[in-house]
């Protein structure tokens, strides 16, 4: 829930404060805020096709749901999986309501991305070292 409530407000506050395609500079030359859309998945791959995108996200969010319950007693699992399942659910919420994602994060030579996208970026990375170090094996 905590990366809904931080996706969605933060998405908020950039729609009402930064017109489409305006920017702002944080740090120049490092890190800036833009207000961009993306009615793909990442680097805009897919744009155009919302229902095969929002099918895409149900299917990725079934998997993972039915993966955490079959590992449930996994220490820490919670945690990747929630970050994966609570980016997803909150570009998911962007995509229902006004059927692309708002991105704003910008950094050089990378494409704009918002904090679903960060959290659930993170929650992968977290998940591939918990299964790499064997953690998901040791299920009850």
């Amino acid at each position: 829930m905590a990366v809904i409530a931080a996706d969605q407000v933060t998405k908020a506050i950039v729609r009402g404060s930064l017109a489409p395609g305006a920017e702002r500079r944080v740090l120049p030359g490092v890190l800036w805020f833009v207000r961009a859309t993306n009615s793909g998945v990442a680097f805009n791959i897919f744009s155009g096709s919302a229902v095969g995108v929002t099918l895409i996200a149900l299917v990725v969010l079934a998997v993972l749901v039915w993966f955490f319950a079959k590992h449930a007693t996994q220490r820490l699992l919670w945690l990747p999986t929630g970050m994966i399942a609570g980016g997803a659910v909150g570009n998911l919420i962007d995509r229902l309501r006004v059927g692309a994602v708002t991105d704003f994060i910008k950094l050089p030579d990378w494409p704009a991305f918002n904090l679903a996208d960060s959290a659930i970026t993170v929650g992968v990375v977290l998940l591939i070292l918990l299964i790499g170090r064997g953690g998901t094996a040791r299920t009850a």
